[in-house]
């Protein structure tokens, strides 16, 4: 049983978002590297002697091959990290504290140009190829307004972003660097990791460059939890490999690397009780990185499959009262999102109430058991397809389970919804294409009661406007009043956006996530409170600068 006090913590330093951890099963893993030196079909000696001496040195070379061995570590090791440290770089990131944030980072209490406090954090990438892309974590450059890379012989480059995907917390930044001074590591498939495999990581925990530490593949087939609005419901990165690699925080956005030092995967997450390395760390496999990130560098963003449903696994109870067999596998269907692919497809929801464990569920609706007749026996499996064989507009073909009996529907796959492109760092709140042109962030108690609101009033607070950009000229204002938080000064006291065309917005993922359904030259109604005050404001959004 897990811990119910364990939490799962993104490893960047200065930002550390725990978040509750739902796991899979997991499935097995392959060796280190071939051990043998004969094969024991082809000996034909029958000498006694001979065999004693042949059995003495398979156990001597097995002796020298031990991945945990002196000779293992001076050697295979050894020449990987030579290989691949030169490749893995240490991002700093500055980004602007609005003050109004609700991540649990403390506050170093540097200010920019215009006074408004910022915050510093550390994170790691990789070369990806000869024209300066760099990877990391979604998480590590996230409202960054300045991003440096530094090798690990110290030279330091600034960077762009070029794209990022939240869903898959995966970014792309670039940098002007000759190119004899890149070397892309090698990112090899990941769907053939096994529990076992050796497992290498180097990152830069703590701001210490170059760490290098080995474990294992712990389990394959997690799923990690990503930081969604409930505008969009909950999504998770499937496939994530687990493995007991010392990684902290500062690994955020490194490698994971197999016995040949390849990439399997980019250390983003772990669980922890006390904020380090305990053991378990989560890392997204290299079949979602081979994916996304050149969609990243071609466009900036990346389009996830969309069936537009809610479930779960089946469970034997569950099933045993939908007079099904209790060994029956599948994900039970619990809701159908409006206007959907699953909506358009004519899939069903739950509609009957049954108490399973204590609680009230919903259960009566189809039952998914396969899709493109690969079998899913848990929800896991079904997202795990979604995320690595389909793509938007492809068609699917689900088999399911309607009162008891099997068939089969056809779905057309959407997109995900509340897609977000990229934004450069000097951008300010910018979304998709259209441009508001605000600095801020989501309000908390404490602000909102220095502001004479309600503690649980919710929204964006609007720290700073640009100049010449819509909000500027709506007439949207910024903060021009000081408030000490955990001893450092904020700037609070600017309108507070809730809504936008009367749709709630009740933080910065919400506006950012609403503001993407938006294009330039349209124009919306921000739903704001100004000095305790209700009122409307039109705004014609303009185009990103």
């Amino acid at each position: 049983m897990q811990n119910k006090n364990a939490k799962k913590k993104f490893l960047f330093p200065a930002i550390i978002l725990v978040i509750a951890l739902t796991l899979t099963a997991c499935a097995p893993l392959s060796q280190l590297a071939d051990l043998s030196i004969f094969n024991n079909d082809e000996s034909t000696s029958t000498d006694p002697a001979a065999e004693s001496v042949a059995q003495q040195e398979v156990l001597e070379s097995d002796e020298v091959q031990d991945p945990f061995s002196t000779s293992a570590s001076d050697g295979t090791l050894s020449g990987i990290y030579e290989m691949v440290n030169p490749s893995v770089v240490n991002i700093q990131v500055i980004s602007t504290i609005s003050g109004i944030t609700n991540m649990p980072f403390e506050l170093p209490g540097s200010e920019g140009e215009q006074g408004i406090p910022q915050q510093s954090g550390l994170g790691s990438g990789f070369v990806w190829d000869q024209e300066g892309h760099i990877v990391t974590n979604n998480h590590v450059v996230k409202d960054a307004t300045s991003i440096v890379v530094q090798f690990s012989d110290g030279r330091e480059y600034k960077a762009e972003l070029v794209g990022t995907d939240p869903d898959s917390d995966l970014a792309v930044v670039k940098i002007d660097a000759p190119v004899s001074d890149l070397k892309p590591l090698s990112v090899v498939d990941s769907s053939g990791v096994k529990a076992g495999d050796l497992a290498i990581a180097i990152g830069n925990p703590y701001g210490l460059s170059g760490t290098m530490t080995v474990g294992i593949v712990s389990a394959v087939g997690r799923s990690l939890s990503v930081d969604n609005s409930a505008l969009t419901g909950s999504y998770t990165i499937p496939d994530i490999i687990q493995t007991d690699a010392a990684i902290n925080p500062g690994n955020s956005g490194g490698v994971l690397l197999n016995d040949k030092g390849q990439v399997i995967g980019v250390t983003t997450a772990i669980q922890s009780t006390s904020g380090s390395n305990a053991g378990i760390g989560f890392v997204v496999p290299s079949s979602i990185v081979l994916r996304v990130v050149p969609e990243l560098i071609d466009t900036g963003s990346y389009q996830h499959s969309w069936l537009g449903l809610s479930g779960s696994t089946l469970q034997a109870d569950i099933a045993e009262a939908m007079d099904l067999d209790r060994d029956q596998r599948g994900v039970l269907i619990v809701s159908i999102t409006p206007d959907s692919p699953s909506d358009e497809a004519g899939l069903r929801g739950s509609d009957k109430q049954f108490e399973y464990l204590g609680s009230q569920v919903l259960i009566g609706g189809d039952i998914i058991t396969a899709i493109d007749n690969e079998p899913t026996p848990n929800f896991e499996a079904l997202v795990s397809y979604l995320a690595r064989a389909t793509e938007p507009v492809q068609v699917v073909e689900l088999t399911i389970l309607r009162d008891g009996k099997s068939q089969t529907v056809d779905v057309t796959l959407g997109v995900r919804p509340g897609k977000t492109t990229v934004q450069t760092p000097s951008s300010a709140f910018s979304s998709g294409q259209a441009y508001l042109g605000i600095t801020g962030g989501s309000l908390i108690p404490e602000v909102a009661l220095e502001m004479d609101l309600d503690e649980d009033q919710q929204g964006v607070l609007v720290v700073e406007v640009q100049a010449d950009s819509p909000a500027d000229e709506a007439g949207i204002r910024g903060s021009d009043k000081t408030f000490e938080l955990d001893g450092q000064k904020i700037m609070i006291g600017g309108d507070v956006i809730t809504a936008i065309n009367n749709t709630r917005v009740d933080g910065i993922q919400a506006l950012r996530l609403e503001l993407s359904n938006y294009s330039p030259g349209d124009t919306v109604t921000l739903s704001i409170i100004r000095e305790g005050r209700s009122m409307k404001i039109e705004v014609t959004l303009g185009e990103r600068p």
